[in-house]
């Protein structure tokens, strides 16, 4: 059975004809797999794409590589930059993106958060940052991913587009 929130996403998207795409590392491609299990996904859902690192976050979303190595691909600037390209990337509507960090490492000063954006027609309509409890990667990652999916029902339920 597919996941009320999903399938809310979806059944908006499909009514509107519109379409999303997503830019994710964090979360490792688990906002593409929730997304696809939506009923008629393809009704809606274009793709993603999962760049965990700066080479490719610059070469296939188009994030500017010197103020995104300055923060380890890790802002909401970078969250933005994201969501913006796999909109165009993938010929979307909406995008989706996060990046932060599932694991403490010192380079986030052994921190758990992420940046997320959610755009739509070029404009970001909302982005944020997210802190989940401290926890296991894998259940860090799942926070993420529920937590995002939840804004985006919000956003699609609350806004008209």
């Amino acid at each position: 059975m597919t996941d009320p929130i999903i399938q809310s996403i979806a059944n908006i998207l499909i009514e509107r004809q519109q379409s999303i795409a997503v830019a994710e590392s964090v979360t490792s491609g688990n906002i593409q797999v929730e997304l696809a299990t939506a009923i008629d996904a393809s009704k809606f859902f274009q793709g993603g794409i999962t760049a965990y690192n700066l080479g490719q976050k610059s070469r296939l979303l188009d994030v500017d590589p010197i103020s995104a190595a300055a923060c380890n691909c890790v802002a909401e600037q970078v969250a933005h930059e994201m969501a913006l390209s796999v909109c165009k990337l993938f010929i979307s509507n909406w995008g989706l993106a996060i990046t932060g960090y599932a694991s403490k490492v010192p380079e986030s000063n052994n921190e758990l958060f992420a940046y997320y954006a959610i755009a739509y027609g070029g404009i970001i309509k909302q982005s944020g940052k997210i802190e989940p409890p401290d926890d296991k990667p894998e259940k860090v990652q799942a926070f993420y991913t529920r937590e995002i999916l939840k804004e985006l029902e919000t956003i699609l339920t609350h806004y008209a587009v």
